[in-house]
């Protein structure tokens, strides 16, 4: 017998009538809506049992570790904006807690929506989501791009631009290393280990924060210069699955696609196409994603497909007609090419 989110809410009633001054003084819809978070991670891990994958059971989070709490409708135990008459400061208040001074570093655009707070190591912050956000589109330039991510190059274009990738966690490895031996000394629960925690959580925040920095500009730039960008229909988590296999059917190469992995993830394919389409879709640009089969094996004057076509991560040569590429620019315009005729098919349907 399972138990689901709608008899954990039924329960929810009758803890927080029996706990007044405790979990009853905290807002009920916040409370729904960890119950449906927790809801979620098991839906999600009876889906990968179902799936023959491996499932994951879904990990205890104290507080130590739950670090995101979202009201789901502002005014509902919460309110942004909630001291309006101030002339100088951005307050937002909080059942049970009461009005927080925010440091609000940009406008809000549209009606808030969600309200969320997240703890950072020793930072919090407001996160909203907003409806009815006003576009802000772009002038047309006539131009259209296909862009192939890779690992050396972040993208590369159609025309032969790069934009490069910095890598950021693998330049940060030497520190995150030597921060996590430190760690991994530290006696548990002592002051110390908290201190070393703190640190390593540190580390891993600044690579995300620069890696989602890079992904804006990088998006930017593209949205700025083309009128429709198409992409391949990349599925990451999938990409980077561990190739160990299991006992009876082990893994081969197991280390260099373990390494792959890791340079894929560096590199945030997946940050980079969702900051990609809400710019794109925010600046009244087209995003075309296309199948990604083949797009680097496939000549881009002749056609012809066969894995002996790429020679080196760098370097195309097609068998058939002997035409030579840069393989990343050879693939982004198989991604230009596929994705104007879907463009055509959709339009004349």
């Amino acid at each position: 017998m399972s138990v689901r989110y709608g008899d954990q809410s039924a329960d929810l009633k009758h803890i927080r009538a029996d706990d007044p001054v405790g979990q009853g003084r905290w807002s009920f819809s916040c409370q729904q809506a960890t119950l449906r978070r927790l809801d979620k991670a098991f839906g999600a891990f009876f889906a990968r049992v179902k799936a023959g994958r491996t499932p994951g059971f879904p990990r205890f989070k104290g507080r130590g570790r739950f670090d995101t709490v979202t009201w789901p409708k502002d005014g509902d135990g919460c309110r942004w904006d909630s001291q309006p008459e101030h002339p100088t400061a951005t307050y937002v208040r909080l059942q049970g807690v009461g009005h927080v001074r925010v440091h609000r570093h940009r406008p809000v655009r549209g009606k808030v929506k969600t309200i969320a707070v997240k703890r950072e190591g020793s930072r919090w912050y407001v996160i909203l989501s907003c409806d009815e956000v006003p576009a802000q589109p772009l002038p047309a330039t006539g131009a259209v791009a296909g862009i192939d991510l890779g690992v050396a190059s972040l993208v590369t274009t159609s025309g032969g631009g790069h934009i490069g990738n910095p890598r950021h966690l693998a330049a940060s490895a030497d520190r995150l290393a030597a921060a996590q031996r430190d760690l991994a000394r530290k006696k548990r629960g002592s002051a110390r280990r908290r201190k070393a925690v703190a640190r390593v959580a540190a580390l891993h925040a600044k690579v995300r924060r620069q890696r989602l920095d890079h992904a804006h500009k990088a998006a930017n730039a593209l949205v700025a210069a083309y009128d429709v960008i198409v992409h391949e229909a990349l599925k990451v988590a999938n990409m980077t699955r561990s190739a160990s296999g299991t006992a009876e059917q082990p893994g081969r190469n197991v280390a260099a696609k373990s390494g792959l992995n890791r340079s894929i993830l560096d590199a945030g394919w997946g940050v980079f196409l969702t900051v990609l389409a809400y710019k794109a879709e925010s600046a009244g640009r087209e995003l075309i994603a296309v199948n990604p089969a083949n797009t680097s094996r496939t000549c881009s004057r002749c056609g012809h497909v066969a894995k002996e076509n790429r020679l080196t991560q760098a370097a195309f040569a097609c068998t058939a007609c002997g035409h030579e590429a840069h393989a990343d620019v050879n693939a982004a315009v198989n991604i230009v090419r596929a994705g104007l005729a879907l463009r055509e098919a959709a339009q004349a349907a």
